[in-house]
């Protein structure tokens, strides 16, 4: 996998970019790319895979053909025990198109309402997938928190679902009230990318 071109990091989250720049810079010294960068903005990818792992190829695939870049992307979620997997691969849609961030954690929480913090657990799950258009070589690596829905979200130093997930072994708080540093050491995402540093130091 050649990487001397740089990555396309295949996200217009911002939260995600500043995750993955923090993370895989310190050993991968490589150029970062965008959407912006390339005018990729609107260029869509229907991801319709059953698994996170079937949507993070998907994409990845899809903008480095496009584009012809190795591109990093992923697919990433949270799985609550109690509502039998939901919202899994439709994390992101659970509260309909363009809905914010509150919006998608409050329609957890009203779903959950009641509900005792023993049947309140859940994990985050992160797939990635970097994807070279040029030799058609692809590597995944995957991260895994476990932990359990709050009953009020807390905290501002995350996105999506982090305000209402308390990750294994930091009660009463949530990983959006954690140092970042803290938080990229043990998130979904953060593991994940840890995982796919050391592979690519491998090679």
């Amino acid at each position: 996998m050649n990487l001397s071109r740089g990555i396309l990091l295949a996200t217009s989250n911002k939260g995600k970019l500043k995750e993955i720049r923090q993370i895989l810079g310190e050993v991968v010294h490589v150029q970062f790319y965008t959407l912006s960068d390339v005018n990729a903005e609107n260029f869509d990818v229907e991801e319709n895979g059953k698994t996170f792992k079937e949507n993070a190829l998907i994409k990845a695939k899809a903008y480095a053909e496009k584009f012809g870049f190795v591109t990093l992307a992923d697919d990433s979620g949270l799985e609550v025990d109690y509502l039998k997997g939901a919202p899994g691969v439709k994390s992101a849609r659970y509260a309909g198109t363009g809905a914010k961030d509150s919006d998608l954690y409050n329609k957890v929480l009203k779903e959950l309402k009641g509900v005792p913090s023993e049947k309140r657990t859940a994990r985050f799950k992160c797939v990635i997938c970097l994807y070279d258009p040029e030799d058609v070589s692809y590597i995944f690596s995957e991260g895994v928190c476990e932990g359990v829905i709050s009953t009020i979200p807390a905290g501002s130093n995350g996105f999506g679902y982090d305000p209402v997930f308390i990750p294994d072994g930091f009660a009463p708080k949530t990983i959006a009230e954690l140092d970042p540093k803290i938080k990229n050491s043990i998130s979904h995402r953060g593991r994940a990318l840890e995982a796919l540093k050391s592979k690519l130091l491998q090679n």
